[in-house]
C-alpha cells in the first residue's frame, strides 16, 4: 500500500539555483474536436505538479479554445482531419520529440486512424517515458505489439473498459491481470478503480487515497497530467505512477471534505494540487 511518506520521500525538492528546463519539458498530444476539456485538465493537472515546460499540441481545430483555456502552457495547433488528429501529424511531432522529458498522450484524442498513427509514431520513436490514457490505449486494439518493441519506459492508465479494449478481456482478478499484462508487455500499468492499482509486472502498489466523488469525466485526465510532470521531473515511471495515483486520489478527497463528493469536479481537484506538494 502507498502512503504519505513514500510519496514524499519521492517527490524532488526544488533548489534556488534552478530554471524551467530543470523541471521537465513534456509533450501532451490531447484533445478533439467536443473534447477540448481533456486538454485543459491533464495541460493544467500537469502545470499545478509542477512540470517546468508544458506543451500542448491538439488538433487545430480546437486550438483557440485551448489557448485561451491553458494560457500557461505552448499550445500548439497540429494538423487535423474532421477534428482530430492528421496521421500527418507525425511531422509536427517528430520536431518536438528529442527536446522532451516525457510525452502524455491521449486524452479526448478520439478513435481514428490518424489517433492510431500519431500513437503509433510516439511510441516508435520516443526515447523518453510515453504515458497513455484514455483513447491513446483504445487505439491498440490489435496492435499491443507496439508496446514490445519499446526500450523507453511506458505506463498505461487504463480502467477496466480500456483494459478490455487494449488487451482482449476484463481484469477479473485485478491484480493478477495487472501484473500479467506489465510483465507481458514491458510497461507500468495504473488500473484504476476503487483501490487502485500499479505495478511493472514485478512488485504491485495499491492505492488508498480517493473517492466516489471522483468518478466523473475528466478526472482521469487530470491524473494522466500529474504522472507525465512527475515523470518529466525525473521519478522513475514506475514512482511517477505510484505517486500520481496517490496525490490524485488525496486531491479528490480534500475536495470532498470541503465541498462534498456530489459538487466536487476534476477541477476542484487541480486547485488544491499545490496544498500537497512541497
Amino acid at each position: 500500500m502507498t502512503d504519505e511518506s513514500f510519496v514524499y520521500s519521492k517527490i524532488p525538492q526544488r533548489a534556488p539555483d534552478t530554471h524551467k528546463g530543470d523541471y521537465g519539458r513534456i509533450l501532451l498530444l490531447c484533445g478533439s474536436k467536443g473534447f477540448s476539456g481533456a486538454a485543459a485538465l491533464a495541460a493544467n493537472g500537469a502545470l499545478r505538479t509542477g512540470a517546468g515546460v508544458v506543451y500542448l499540441a491538439v488538433p487545430e481545430s480546437i486550438y483557440i479554445i485551448e489557448a485561451v483555456k491553458v494560457t500557461e502552457a505552448v499550445v500548439l495547433p497540429f494538423r487535423d482531419q474532421n477534428g482530430m488528429f492528421s496521421e500527418e501529424a507525425w511531422e509536427q511531432i517528430a520536431s518536438l520529440l528529442p527536446k522532451m522529458d516525457a510525452v502524455l498522450i491521449g486524452p479526448g484524442i478520439g478513435k481514428s486512424f490518424g489517433s492510431f498513427s500519431v500513437v503509433q509514431y510516439v511510441l516508435q520513436n520516443a526515447l523518453c517515458p510515453v504515458v497513455l490514457d484514455a483513447d491513446g490505449i483504445n487505439v491498440l486494439e490489435g496492435h499491443t505489439d507496439i508496446l514490445r518493441e519499446r526500450t523507453a519506459p511506458t505506463i498505461l492508465t487504463p480502467h477496466a473498459g480500456e483494459f478490455r479494449t487494449a488487451f482482449g478481456f476484463l481484469p477479473d482478478d485485478r491484480e493478477k491481470s495487472a501484473v500479467q499484462m506489465a510483465k507481458d508487455f514491458g510497461c507500468i500499468i495504473l488500473l484504476k478503480g476503487h483501490k487502485t492499482l500499479i505495478t511493472d509486472g514485478d512488485v504491485c502498489f495499491e492505492n488508498h487515497t480517493g473517492n466516489a466523488g471522483m468518478a466523473k469525466g475528466g478526472s482521469g485526465d487530470v491524473l494522466s497530467g500529474i504522472i507525465t510532470a512527475l515523470v518529466g521531473q525525473k521519478l522513475s515511471a514506475l514512482d511517477a505512477a505510484i505517486c500520481g495515483a496517490w496525490i490524485h486520489g488525496r486531491a479528490g478527497d480534500i475536495c470532498r471534505d470541503e465541498i462534498g463528493m456530489y459538487g466536487m469536479l476534476p477541477g476542484d481537484m487541480i486547485c488544491v494540487l499545490p496544498r500537497l506538494l512541497p
